[in-house]
């Protein structure tokens, strides 16, 4: 039987298309292999290779990046001229990257983190948002300035303008001389002073949007709130410095103050571009000035609150104390800072009174003669004060640094005590119904509380100064703010 001629032509061509498909499975998986084998080899082979005419010098590194130096050689072996040139080793930056980098250097000290305390983010985040709202309350305020001179504008001509806004930026010189004599208690009272200084930077504020109610005081209240305001903002100024120190961990205190102010106009700025937004819709003056007043306040509360300082102002070291007295242990720099309370302002009355006078520690002479016996071999008195309930702490003449400090650890221990005595008292009170009765204390219950802090103090005050130190405290009595009055002996000649 001869073949079917169409079988025949089916045959050759099932073969081919097989021959065609092993033949182009081997070229793919001989192609996978090569690109493997390049890409092996680039991944070995260095960034940038030196040719064999060029001469490596040196390297060098710059914040994790770098390059090594190479110059080109001629025959002889010697270096052509000007052929001394940096290569890069590493892989270029993507551009958000390098904007990145860029916005660093201008917000960040050199070797951020390591150059800064770990405090200084949380600050700076909250001073940053507290500027923020500040910039965006100073679109109101100086609309609102500028419209109640406008309306006074009729009546007046532009020299009496121009001169009642000379005497409004007078005044708030003026204010500023006078309230800078306080110096020292920037020093005492840091924290309580500069978020006092904010409150009042917002009081000024709520004072100059008061003259669009009444345009026609707008001299009055415009000097009132410059005045305010200039104090708040030497208040501002005198803190900023001994802040940034605590933040700085060497000798670059001007850096950190130069990014932190920088980060400040940064957020300003931002604040200020978002007022004039929302300025454009015409809101109402209340409700704004409300969500501004609310959000500066909290973010300043909370920016002074982030600052951790190595020193124990009156604030900390009755934190310290307490702590001491109650469990045996110094609070930690953190815990310490944490618990300061902040609404402590100098000009409030403090229960325990460092460096008084005999006048206001004594009623009678009796209570004197009776308590300085105890402390004969101190260099202080430390007494209780019934009819105004606080702790005097009297220093004597000789009285040293390690004295102050030793009279004002002294005086919380009786404050203590005293304390512990008054609920005793008020519970026993209490028990018997007697709930109308106030808590008294003789002459004998405040002797006895006198004998037995002398004890205490005697066994605790050197474990209470070696623990302050481990944890890192800076012990000094400069920031305890003790009274100039001094006791020295009678001259009976």
């Amino acid at each position: 039987m001869a073949p079917n001629p169409m079988n025949m032509n089916t045959k050759p061509s099932a073969n081919s298309r097989t021959s065609s498909i092993a033949a182009s499975a081997s070229s793919q998986e001989i192609l996978v292999r090569e690109t493997l084998r390049i890409s092996a080899n680039l991944a070995s082979t260095p960034l940038l290779q030196t040719p064999s005419s060029l001469t490596t010098i040196c390297c060098e590194e710059i914040d994790g990046r770098r390059w090594k130096y190479v110059a080109d050689t001629d025959a002889s072996g010697h270096f052509k001229k000007n052929s001394f040139r940096p290569l890069c080793l590493h892989t270029p930056q993507a551009p958000l990257d390098e904007l990145l980098s860029f916005v660093r250097s201008y917000v960040v000290p050199e070797g951020f983190p390591d150059s800064v305390t770990p405090s200084y983010v949380p600050y700076m985040t909250w001073r940053a948002l507290k500027h923020f709202f500040g910039g965006a309350m100073g679109v109101f305020t100086t609309q609102t300035l500028l419209s109640s001179v406008g309306v006074s504008r009729n009546r007046a001509t532009p020299g009496a303008v121009a001169i009642n806004w000379i005497l409004k930026d007078g005044a708030g010189r003026v204010g500023k001389m006078l309230f800078a004599r306080q110096g020292k208690k920037f020093d005492y009272d840091l924290k309580q002073l500069r978020f006092a200084g904010d409150l009042l930077m917002e009081l000024g504020a709520g004072v100059e949007l008061a003259t669009a109610a009444v345009p026609h005081l707008f001299l009055p209240l415009a000097c009132a709130a410059n005045v305010v305001k200039n104090v708040a903002a030497v208040t501002s100024t005198s803190t900023r410095t001994p802040i940034y120190k605590a933040f700085a961990k060497g000798e670059n205190i001007g850096d950190v103050t130069a990014k932190g102010e920088c980060v400040g106009n940064i957020a300003d700025l931002l604040g200020t571009g978002l007022s004039i937004w929302i300025a454009k819709r015409n809101p109402s003056l209340v409700t704004t000035f409300s969500l501004l007043s609310c959000g500066y306040i909290l973010s300043s509360y909370r920016e002074v609150k982030s600052v951790v300082l190595h020193t124990l102002n009156f604030a900390r070291f009755s934190v310290a104390v307490e702590s001491f007295l109650k469990t045996g242990r110094v609070p930690t720099l953190q815990e310490g800072n944490m618990n300061e309370n902040i609404f402590s302002f100098p000009w409030r009355d403090r229960p325990v009174v460092l460096g008084s006078r005999i006048k206001e520690a004594f009623q009678e002479p009796s209570a004197y003669i009776a308590i300085e016996p105890l402390f004969d071999r101190e260099r202080y008195i430390v007494t209780y004060n019934p009819s105004k309930h606080k702790v005097y702490a009297v220093l004597k003449d000789q009285a040293k640094s390690d004295d102050i400090l030793k009279a004002a650890f002294h005086a919380h221990v009786l404050f203590s005590l005293i304390n512990s005595l008054n609920e005793s008292k008020a519970s026993s009170l209490k028990e018997r119904g007697d709930l109308n009765s106030n808590v008294t204390h003789t002459v004998a219950d405040i002797e006895a509380c006198m004998a037995d802090t002398c004890k205490i103090v005697a066994n605790s005050y050197g474990p209470f100064k070696n623990k302050a130190k481990e944890q890192g405290w800076t012990m000094s009595e400069s920031l305890l703010n003790p009274g100039r009055a001094r006791l020295f002996p009678p001259d009976n000649r």
